[in-house]
């Protein structure tokens, strides 16, 4: 018998009306929604379901998106799905901690919003962050370390795949010399930061001032952390994790690489877009991928009951 994993997206995701359905038709996805606006203190579902520009803003995208994710997560286990481990991408991750019970939707909620907020304002200049495709990973890896400024690796997304940030001139001039070093493509993203960067330390050091705040349950289902592609075992690390992973490189690819060699063949993405299931097929194509973005949705997963 496999196993079966739940995942969460990240930024990049999200849009105007992601969630309504769920939202309309099940109470406690309603609940998840309400309680995220009485967290955070804003209109979570004018957020998500009216046109506005702040969705796509840091600070607001992070609560809208994880609002949405947990909303679809109640829905899911409410049918009576349960996930043998957990995993999310950046943001995403605090979807796979409160799968795995290690935090209360309230609390998850509260820390997500202050998440955003100090995510925004920690590089008010900006910086960049670059999508380098077609060109091996250790190239990219000597380049960035070669590279005057500061550049790293801030997304290991799957083979042919990698995303650099840091300070604007200094990923440029990376993207120069990944260019000729034979990069099929570089793109620059759209975000309003160089997240998982070394420039967003100091935000990940206000995240832990919040952090102390909150209480970490027992691990109740296996979650996998960003930073270090492996199981979290111990709850007294989850927070010295959480700071970490503001300014550390995503390991997305580890992440589903670990999973599978664990027996998992089954993953069930969580959330807007088909962003992680993309991966997935560049990652493994022996698994069976399951989205669920609409109430419809839900239907896919009665073969995994």
């Amino acid at each position: 018998m496999g196993k079966t994993a739940f995942m969460f997206p990240g930024q990049g995701a999200q849009y105007v009306g992601m969630g309504k359905d769920f939202y309309e038709q099940i109470p406690v996805s309603k609940e998840m929604f309400e309680l995220a606006g009485k967290a955070s203190g804003l209109d979570v579902t004018a957020l998500c379901f009216e046109e506005n520009e702040q969705i796509n803003i840091t600070e607001y995208t992070q609560i809208a998106m994880l609002a949405t994710e947990v909303a679809m997560l109640k829905a899911i286990e409410e049918k009576g799905l349960v996930p043998d481990v957990t995993a999310g991408l950046s943001l995403g991750e605090y979807g796979a901690l409160t799968a795995s019970g290690v935090m209360s939707e309230e609390d998850v909620f509260k820390v997500v919003r202050k998440r955003g907020i100090y995510m925004q304002e920690a590089v008010p200049n900006g910086g960049a962050m670059v999508a380098v495709l077609g060109l091996d990973t250790a190239v990219i890896e000597k380049i960035c370390e070669k590279t005057e400024g500061c550049v790293s690796i801030a997304n290991y997304n799957c083979p042919g795949q990698i995303v650099i940030t840091g300070e604007e001139a200094a990923a440029q001039a990376a993207v120069e010399k990944l260019t000729a070093a034979g990069a099929k493509r570089c793109v620059p993203l759209k975000v309003s930061g160089p997240f998982h960067s070394p420039m967003l330390v100091g935000a990940g050091e206000k995240l832990a001032k919040e952090l102390e705040h909150v209480e970490i349950q027992e691990i109740k289902i296996p979650y996998i952390a960003n930073v270090t592609a492996d199981y979290v075992t111990d709850r007294t690390q989850v927070k010295a994790l959480l700071e970490k992973q503001v300014s550390s490189s995503v390991r997305w690819q580890q992440t589903i690489e670990r999973m599978t060699a664990d027996g998992v063949d089954t993953f069930v993405e969580i959330g807007p877009g088909k962003t992680l299931s993309g991966f997935m097929r560049k990652i493994s194509r022996d698994v069976k991928v399951v989205n669920v973005e609409r109430v419809e949705d839900l239907e896919k997963l009665n073969d995994l009951l």
